[in-house]
């Protein structure tokens, strides 16, 4: 049993040797200021939340296809343009970023009707493609490449199914990474079949005998419901192949789904879907399913039905099922349940919690794999299926495990990817009869890591708690406060911000760049209390915590506030919006990315009703009291310099919907003070976490021509 992540990688290196001047900002590197900025409308809108009343004068920028917001974001889209277009840092940072793009890289395999399936890019291609081989020496073969169906990459290709007897595979198109569709071909033939199935999301899950496959979709709107209102309701349906999808069974409907996906067990005879809810996964629920029950009319199972927790399904062993859960222990255990009982199933312990957190656990051969996380760096330990210790996997060095670790109880292998924030993930094999790694199509990297490090410091934040920081830069870096830096962190839905490569961070360390990752509270790095410890009530402390790692690089003069970039995407954009308006005197550029500013209407949007356990409710007295203190688009005050501000949206993103940042973006240029510019980056046939290759090293190309020009950093226009 396994779970295939299928991402895109978005970077690249190479071997180029620079000349770096840091000088103070001059004017001739910096274009002329003030901006003009598109005229921008502002209406009479007031909301009474409780008695308090809140204006929203650009309420009519949520509007996102009416003619005037249209209007508004192509003005905004030109004078970017514009703006960047006269960097002439631009240029050369676009050609080394293209170089260290231009490796290699394969994602972690797996294991299907007895073949290693897995996805790779060799290079600059704008999506990976999928390839299989029988054993890991084998001559690999092309299966698909989405090149040949979105030579542009307009078209997101991806959530691949191998049917598990090798027959089929089903796969989604996506149009700038939202709105799938779900297709199948014949492996042996490429033929496409004429199953296709509209307004579809994640992975297919097929049943044993390749007849079909169940799969989910948020519900369709109502007769006369806005397509982009919020939607929980999520559906899940079995599709029979060669039959109108019009025929397709219910299965199961969901009232306030965030997330919902299928494992199948190894011998087929059981189907597992498990729930999210909210914005994190320790809100789950598990059921069983009879792929053989007739017309699927079976009621679901449920498993540990009344314990509310995050429950993930490893693998099975005849009637066991292996369960990683935080049920009782908020870093983690694995249990067992007894299938034979059903809903009646008691949890067995297997692998008691421990100081450190568990991360992932799975089935691998006659051993359940265990991938745990060390103050944020992971080890991966064995143990036998009644939880004995049995030896821990070699790692190549400091650096954290990508997802998911792979296995199953059929073949004796674990196979996981290893990554640094010097190194690129490389996907490894490992032989449980052996005990050896056997790194599998290993990337060549054109840059040279060996004149850097990455060192791991805590520092104290605003309430006295002790808060992990990972610092990479060269060896030699001078203390003396004259270092350009980048901070960046996510703290939010218990995910973890560990080591990992950014193909664009080696431009950064080339330039004599610090680059800084801070792990503060909302993450899951020591567990589920530490994400409690930023979330709803508490999510001010994501924020001090953000704000002490810059403080702390000061203190340790690393750097000045005038030489600090922060960066964060999603709910780490967030946290950029928030800590920029706390403390905008901290730092010199801001890069907020697809972030939800509006945090009294962001339930209101598509899926974001579903973080209303991670935030709270504004429609709930005592939510509205601390998502008012701190929503970045209402504290937006005129008369303030804020920082060089790059807001990074996306067009078709349907997660975050970009009406966050068009209103953001409008009240930071009303209210700036000073002529540092506040622009508007929107990203086309892009989505929350969708770029095509070609896409994403242009938009990095912006990004840090920006960044260079704001903290004074010279970039030669040659190699």
């Amino acid at each position: 049993m396994r779970i295939v992540a299928m991402s895109i990688d978005l970077m690249r290196r190479g071997a180029w040797l620079l000349v770096l001047w840091l000088t103070t900002p001059s004017s001739a590197q910096r274009p002329p200021a003030p901006l003009a900025y598109p005229a921008t409308r502002r209406d009479r809108v007031i909301d009474d939340y409780f008695g308090t009343k809140v204006a929203d004068p650009y309420r009519w920028l949520e509007q996102m296809d009416s003619p005037a917001t249209t209007a508004w974001v192509a003005a905004q889209r030109r004078l970017t343009d514009r703006y960047l277009g006269r960097l002439p840092q631009r240029a050369p940072i676009e050609r080394r970023l293209t170089a260290l793009w231009n490796y290699s890289r394969t994602d972690v395999p797996w294991r299907e009707a007895g073949r290693l399936f897995f996805t790779e890019n060799s290079g600059l291609q704008r999506q990976p493609a999928l390839y299989v081989q029988d054993t890991p020496g084998d001559t690999a073969r092309l299966v698909l490449d989405p090149q040949q169906i979105s030579p542009d990459g307009a078209i997101e290709v991806g959530d691949y199914a191998v049917s598990p007897d090798g027959r089929w595979l089903a796969y989604s198109l996506s149009p700038g990474g939202a709105s799938a569709s779900t297709h199948v071909r014949d492996l042996s033939t490429g033929r496409e079949l004429g199953d296709v199935l509209s307004e579809t999301t994640g992975t297919a899950c097929w049943t044993f005998d390749g007849g079909g496959f169940f799969y989910w979709r948020q519900r369709p709107p109502r007769p006369g419901e806005d397509a982009a209102a919020a939607r929980l309701e999520k559906q899940y349906l079995y599709h029979t192949l060669g039959q109108p999808a019009e025929r397709d069974r219910l299965i199961h409907e969901w009232q306030d789904a965030r997330y919902l996906y299928c494992m199948l067990s190894d011998d087929g005879r059981r189907a597992f879907l498990v729930e999210e809810r909210g914005s994190a996964s320790w809100m789950n629920t598990m059921d069983l399913v009879d792929p053989k029950a007739p017309d699927l009319s079976a009621p679901l199972v449920p498993l540990l039905g009344d314990r509310v927790a995050r429950h993930t399904p490893m693998g099975t062993v005849g009637d066991t099922l292996y369960v990683f859960t935080d049920l009782d222990a908020s870093r983690g255990r694995v249990i067992a349940l007894d299938l034979g009982a059903g809903a009646q199933a008691r949890p067995r312990a297997v692998i008691p919690e421990s100081t450190d957190v568990i991360q992932w656990a799975t089935v691998a051969g006659d051993r359940l794999a265990v991938q745990y996380l060390v103050n944020v760096k992971s080890q991966l330990r064995l143990f036998t299926l009644d939880g004995r210790p049995a030896g821990e996997v070699a790692l190549p060095g400091i650096g954290a495990l990508g997802w998911p670790v792979n296995g199953r109880n059929s073949a004796p292998e674990v196979l996981y990817s290893f990554t640094s924030f010097l190194s690129p993930g490389t996907a490894y094999v490992y032989d449980l009869r052996t005990g050896t790694s056997t790194p599998f199509r290993p990337p060549h990297v054109p840059f040279d890591p060996s004149p850097y490090e990455t060192r791991q410091v805590f520092y104290t934040s605003k309430d006295g708690t002790r808060i992990p920081m990972f610092i990479t830069a060269k060896k030699t870096v001078r203390v003396d406060g004259s270092n350009p830096v980048l901070l960046t962190s996510y703290g939010a839905n218990g995910l973890i911000e560990g080591p990992d490569y950014r193909p664009d961070i080696p431009l950064w360390l080339e330039l004599g760049g610090v680059y800084a990752v801070a792990n503060v509270r909302g993450g899951g790095e020591y567990g589920e209390e530490w994400h409690r410890a930023g979330t709803r009530e508490h999510k001010q402390n994501s924020f001090d915590d953000f704000i002490a790692a810059a403080q702390y690089l000061v203190a340790r003069h690393y750097t000045v506030p005038g030489k600090i970039a922060i960066y964060g995407h999603s709910s780490g954009g967030l946290l950029i919006g928030a800590v920029m308006t706390q403390r905008p005197d901290l730092f010199a550029v801001a890069l907020p990315s697809a972030g939800h500013y509006d945090m009294l209407r962001y339930h209101k949007f598509t899926v974001g009703a579903g973080w209303i356990p991670e935030y709270g409710s504004p429609d709930d007295s005592l939510a509205f009291g601390y998502l008012s203190a701190y929503s970045p688009l209402q504290h937006v005050r005129p008369g303030v310099c804020y920082p060089a501000t790059l807001l990074l949206a996306a067009d078709h993103d349907n997660t975050v919907v970009p009406s966050h940042s068009y209103k953001f973006a409008a009240a930071l240029q009303a209210a700036q003070r000073c002529d540092q510019p506040i622009l508007l980056h929107v990203t086309s046939d892009a989505s929350h976490m969708y770029a095509s290759q070609t896409t994403a090293i242009a938009e990095r190309a912006d990004v840090w021509a920006f960044v260079a020009a704001r903290l004074g950093v010279r970039v030669p226009r040659g190699r």
